[in-house]
């Protein structure tokens, strides 16, 4: 498994996928470095892309695996990665959400997201945000 910084010829793969993106955002993410790909053998088996809260916190917006392979460590080793790169670049603190009625909670939690509030919108399950302070964590 490898992860890298999206490229243009990772467009289509994002586009065709990500379906919670404004297709207009897609290339400045790229050129951002604002998306990962996870590639197995060479092959896009998910991505992960992020943000800014605030336009000063890192916030992991959305990772998607292929389902063959999920519950192999990959989101895991995805995240940290991310982590440890945010760390790098100085901040310390990062962000992401999940809806109240998703799995994904749990999986933040165990690696050490905490609950830090929610959002409620209308007919929508609610959002639950959850940060990680990478003080001493990420080494």
């Amino acid at each position: 498994m490898k992860i890298d910084f999206a490229i243009e010829s990772d467009y289509e793969f994002i586009l065709t996928r990500d379906k919670h993106i404004n297709k207009a955002l897609i290339q400045s993410k790229i050129n951002a470095n604002e998306i990962f790909i996870i590639r197995e053998s060479g092959k896009e088996i998910g991505w992960m892309r992020y943000g800014f809260f605030w336009d000063n916190t890192p916030f992991m917006n959305m990772i998607w695996i292929d389902e063959r392979y999920r519950g192999a460590g990959i989101g895991k080793q995805v995240v940290l990665y991310w982590e440890k790169l945010m760390k790098l670049k100085g901040f310390e603190l990062v962000m992401t959400s999940t809806l109240s009625n998703e799995e994904a909670q749990h999986f933040y939690r165990k690696l050490g997201y905490r609950d830090a509030g929610c959002l409620l919108l209308e007919n929508e399950p609610m959002e639950l945000i959850l940060i990680k302070n990478l003080n001493n964590v990420v080494k």
